[in-house]
């Protein structure tokens, strides 16, 4: 997830980066649909009705 490139390193931005990545993991492996984590990110970031299936799992 290209985890070097970000530059929140102060404060709690880390912590709550890292609290939101795992939320967004947790409905991805909650998703019945077959296929990689990265497949349905990249699915999610291309197709807004699947999106909106994902945020409906959350």
């Amino acid at each position: 997830m290209n985890e070097d490139q970000d530059r929140s390193r102060l404060g709690n931005g880390p912590n709550n980066l890292a609290v939101l990545r795992h939320m967004a993991i947790n409905v991805m492996q909650k998703d019945p649909t077959k296929g990689s984590l990265r497949g349905k990110f990249k699915r999610a970031a291309w197709d807004d009705t699947y999106l909106a299936q994902l945020l409906a799992l959350f």
